[in-house]
């Protein structure tokens, strides 16, 4: 008979099954604690290596406390850094326990060796327990007085840790005073370093509360101190030597000549073989000689030759730091680089991100002189296997065109992208061309004749469509199959998801009109039929503008469809000049790696609104009940709202209750439809369909503009297809924290519900059952009256796999009896939609 099969596997021997071990384990320990016989050492060790082996791997060993202090009465110093260690891990979560350890680590402050001192000593600080400050003032005073520089060292560092401690403690014992005049007297390199970092950190928190730190914190920008600090910089190790560069850095020199001394004595620290000494030493002479016009051109000049040393040496990262540092130095002051671009060529075993900074810089320092070579070696970039690469290099060769005068060679170069037959290459030219066109119209007959040749099907890209689709609009009278191919666009107008794409169209299609008519009538009917019954407002908007100015005019509506265009000078820069000048102030920092400056990283209010991340830990996942209570959250009415009256806004909420504003579109087939609003009386449906509508909607439409795109008659409406939900949707929490990560607010609205509904709200679990019923779910929910917040998701009926989801941020508040709505989606032209269903389900929570 075979034996029975094990249901659990055996731990492995390294980690113990159970309490038996940690037992035994302290069994031994209490057996080896004053053993003075030969090998109680080693034993001791192995013990030691057996705990802290299981303490690191997440096994509570805290019952041992105890015996490891007492077996810590040794000399070992091996066993000593063991003990420390442990006391340390365990002491913040065993405050009662800590209190066991104070009498040998104040022993061992006192101990022979000054190793054992300065480990005890750090070991004592470490604790972070409140109650046991009292404890730390007498050894760190001693520390500070040591003859022994690692114990002063860690002294120094210890009056910081227990400032962070206890404030109060630390600057009622006057440590801030004890720290720099140790600071300034004591021999050691590293005791002055540590010093200047706790004195630096304790009197900048210190100082936003007390006039007298904020002298003090003043006093180390002082002429004395900082010449005392550089004439000692090359004792410092590097951390420190940055450490005196950011503090020189801060430094208002009195008079021009202790600008040149400081720089004279710094110039060596520009061949550092370490990058942060190197850019630390460059932010100091950027910011000294920032007033000094002169001065200022001759430092880019003399830093120039370091930084370029350190992009060539040293690791990818390494030189994407040094690059981004001297990609803002470059915007600065193109022309001292402009010889150098061949430092930025990309080289094959850069990764993706230093190519991509190196095109960057390629793109500053371009000019007459080196705009071939550098345009030459961008194009070879363009048949790079790595797509990402390619493209760049295809926008850096069209920013260079921008910028440039003389772009003869640069169109060429361009024009023969489009030969190269790859979508990628294809798409990211079209653009670029597109915007060459309208800053050199003179080279419309060159680009067009090479972009007719491109076929629109296999064009792919939204951003490359509309391009294409422009310049069929903007030059179809050089086109010759300029209507047809828009007349093909438009018959699979359905098929098209952008609607980018078909706001271009309409427009194209229109200009197309007023140059060809007799070519483009019909395309031009359908089109205008096709955006009336698009579900985006946008595109709805512009085709009924377009529509109603026909309507109007004709000659009038060319002349504001299709004016006469001037060419565009300069294109509009992404960021302010002010923003860069906030991000050179905070050279040698992460702002020049993020490009923005350090409040908008930093600041929580410059983050975006809500972070998913931080806030589900305090709700429940699904419909698990939640006793935890939120904040009441702050709603902000958007801009729409604060422009309109309080009857705009109930006007503009019953719209959304019943369904927004909607146009029936003509039907270009030759089908009669009506071009009038929906409205809830009966009587306004009543009359569009037996004459023309009243002056709420619309004139009444020429006969003749009707008749010339196809349009037929005014007639009754014809609904636009009610929003679909999936009955069976899932989506799990990881899937929806991303989702809502990386999808914008597509909508945001405040509903109200009825007070029955309010009187129904007792818990989260209410509401969440609710909406299930409406084939709305609960991803998370939490809080109780009067504060709710719920995260829902929906999808679309008959979506595919992963898409097609709406996600909802729901602020519900029962005193006020309204509710803050945010709404992500998939697919942003149906949000408006979802959110009337969503309204929909909550005026009925609580009647139905």
């Amino acid at each position: 008979m075979a034996p029975p099969v094990q249901s659990q596997r055996l731990p492995p021997p390294s980690q113990p099954s159970g309490k038996g071990e940690v037992g035994e384990l302290k069994t031994q320990l209490r057996q080896l604690a004053g053993s003075r016989a030969a090998g109680a050492e080693d034993l001791k060790r192995e013990l030691y290596k057996k705990v802290i082996s299981y303490m690191t791997v997440g096994i509570d060993v805290s019952s041992l406390f105890s015996e490891m202090v007492m077996c810590s009465a040794t000399s070992d110093i091996v066993l000593k850094k063991m003990c420390y260690l442990y006391v340390g891990n365990y002491a913040k979560v065993h405050p009662d326990l800590a209190l066991l350890t104070i009498n040998f680590l104040q022993k061992d402050c006192q101990d022979e060796d000054p190793m054992i001192r300065g480990l005890a000593l750090r070991s004592l600080c470490s604790l972070r327990v409140k109650n046991l400050v009292e404890y730390l003032v007498g050894p760190l005073r001693t520390g500070l007085q040591d003859s022994n520089s690692y114990v002063r060292t860690v002294a120094a560092i210890g009056a910081l840790k227990l400032y962070h401690i206890s404030p109060s403690t630390c600057i009622d014992s006057d440590f801030p005073v004890a720290l720099k005049a140790l600071m300034m007297h004591d021999p050691d390199a590293k005791v002055v370093a540590s010093c200047l970092s706790s004195l630096q950190e304790i009197l900048t928190l210190e100082g936003n509360a007390s006039e007298e730190a904020s002298k003090e914190r003043e006093l180390l920008l002082s002429k004395p101190v900082i010449y005392f600090l550089l004439n000692r910089i090359r004792e410092f190790s590097e951390w420190a030597q940055c450490l005196v560069l950011d503090l020189v850095s801060k430094y208002v020199p009195s008079e021009n000549s202790e600008i040149f001394d400081i720089m004279n004595l710094l110039e060596d620290r520009l061949q550092h073989a370490n990058s942060a000494v190197v850019l630390a030493t460059i932010n100091v002479f950027l910011h000294l000689t920032i007033s000094m016009a002169d001065v200022h051109q001759q430092v880019y000049e003399r830093i120039k030759a370091p930084l370029l040393t350190l992009v060539g040496s040293g690791s990818s990262e390494q030189s994407y730091a040094v690059l981004s540092h001297l990609h803002l130095l470059v915007m600065r002051a193109p022309i001292l680089f402009s010889s150098d671009y061949k430092h930025f060529y990309c080289r094959y075993s850069d990764p993706s991100y230093v190519k991509k900074l190196k095109l960057e810089m390629l793109t500053a320092v371009a000019n007459e002189s080196n705009t071939y070579e550098i345009v030459t070696e961008l194009s070879e970039y363009a048949a790079n296997v790595d797509v990402l690469i390619a493209r760049e290099s295809i926008r850096a060769v069209g920013k260079i065109a921008l910028q440039q005068y003389d772009v003869n060679a640069i169109v060429d170069r361009l024009l023969q992208f489009l030969e190269m037959e790859k979508d990628y290459v294809t798409a990211e030219t079209l653009v670029l061309v597109k915007d060459l066109l309208r800053k050199y119209p003179q080279w419309s007959q060159d680009c067009i004749a090479v972009v007719g040749n491109v076929s629109s099907k296999n064009v792919e890209e939204p951003k490359a469509k509309a391009a294409l689709v422009w310049m069929l609009g903007e030059y179809s009278q050089d086109m010759l199959d300029a209507p047809y191919i828009l007349e093909s666009l438009i018959d699979s107008w359905d098929e098209e998801d952008s609607a980018e794409v078909r706001l271009h169209l309409l427009t194209a299609v229109t200009k197309c009109f007023f140059k060809r008519p007799p070519e483009t009538q019909k395309a031009l009917g359908a089109a205008l039929a096709a955006g009336l019954a698009d579900a985006h407002q946008d595109v709805h908007d512009r085709a009924l503008f377009y529509y109603r100015l026909l309507q109007h005019d004709v000659s009038v509506a060319e002349r504001v469809i299709n004016p006469p265009k001037q060419a565009v000078s300069v294109f509009a820069d992404t960021q302010s000049s002010e923003v860069k000048d906030r991000i050179f102030d905070e050279f040698n920092s992460l702002s020049v790696i993020y490009q923005e400056p350090s409040y908008m990283f930093i600041d929580k209010e410059h983050r975006g609104p809500f972070e998913f991340s931080e806030d589900i830990g305090a709700l429940t996942t699904g419909a698990s009940p939640d006793n935890s209570v939120l904040p009441s959250q702050r709603v902000e009415a958007s801009d729409n709202d604060l422009l309109l009256s309080a009857s705009e806004k109930e006007e503009n909420r019953g719209i959304a209750a019943n369904g927004s504003l909607a146009y029936s579109a003509p039907d270009y087939n030759g089908s009669s439809t009506a071009l009038v609003s929906h409205s809830p009386s009966p009587t306004a449906n009543t009359s569009a369909a037996s004459g023309p509508p009243s002056t709420a909607s619309i004139s009444q439409p020429s006969i003749e503009i009707d008749d010339l795109l196809g349009l037929g008659p005014v007639t009754t409406p014809t609904p636009i297809p009610a929003l679909k939900l999936n009955s069976k949707t899932v989506l799990d929490p990881a899937t929806f924290q991303r989702k809502w990560g990386q999808l914008p607010i597509a909508l945001t609205q405040d509903c109200s519900l009825t007070a029955q509904g309010v009187a129904s709200l007792t818990s989260p679990q209410v509401l969440l059952r609710h909406m299930q019923g409406h084939l709305i779910q609960c991803i998370a929910s939490g809080g109780q009256p009067p504060n709710f917040k719920f995260f829902f998701f929906a999808q679309k009926s008959e979506a595919p796999s992963g898409a097609g989801f709406f996600l909802v941020e729901c602020l519900v508040n029962t005193s006020s009896s309204k509710a803050h709505v945010k709404v992500k989606a998939d697919e942003a032209s149906l949000s408006q939609d979802f959110a009337a269903l969503f309204q929909s389900a909550l005026l009925k929570f609580g009647v139905s």
